[in-house]
């Protein structure tokens, strides 16, 4: 038990050949085409990112690269299958279920309800907020049918007083019409021919 113990342990230099990390970003990708899951080599290095591969980090002369231990893509691509396979099973489920067609007993179509489409109730919170609103609603149309009717008011005084303004404006311009006249024309109104005395 100790043997397994130390093979497994991830932190021990003693491994065995299929935990060693020999597998470059691209050998990993062939591997999970082979396996008929193909992965990009963007995906593969987030898998290792996210610590979904078991990997080590390397430093290259260009630069850094992942190295994959073999099993963790095997383990990886048995995970993907499985998961696969209950997203099929689930999706025939479904689609078995909505294409099953309904049982007609007897061959008689269903009779209708005699009352029609049933209309949803307004419990007793909507209905209460509706009232309310409905209450609010008459009482500002009755406001307002009061102030059109203060104004109509307002408006036939003002037409009264516009009309007796009128009246007094032309009665003036009768008394101030011979005043306004010029002199000459005064004596030519008055009915002398402006020689006379």
């Amino acid at each position: 038990m100790s043997g397994e113990r130390t093979s497994l342990d991830a932190t021990s230099r003693e491994r065995t050949p299929d935990q060693q990390y020999s597998l470059s970003i691209e050998q990993t990708a062939e591997l999970y085409a082979e396996a008929g899951h193909p992965r990009t080599i963007r995906a593969v290095q987030k898998y290792c990112a996210l610590s979904k591969l078991d990997c080590h980090k390397v430093e290259t002369a260009t630069g850094e690269k992942y190295l994959v231990a073999p099993y963790s893509v095997t383990r990886h691509i048995g995970y993907i299958n499985e998961v696969r396979t209950v997203a099929t099973n689930r999706d025939q489920t479904r689609t078995v279920a909505s294409v099953r067609p309904l049982d007609i007993k007897d061959g008689t179509p269903p009779v209708p309800p005699a009352n029609g489409p049933e209309q949803p109730r307004i419990d007793a919170t909507s209905r209460d907020k509706e009232d309310r609103y409905v209450a609010r609603l008459e009482s500002e149309n009755e406001f307002l049918r009061g102030q059109i009717g203060v104004k109509d008011t307002q408006i036939a005084e003002m037409t009264e007083r516009t009309r007796e303004t009128n009246m007094l404006v032309a009665g003036l311009q009768k008394l101030l019409a011979p005043l306004l006249t010029a002199p000459g024309e005064r004596r030519t109104q008055d009915g002398g021919d402006g020689a006379g005395a």
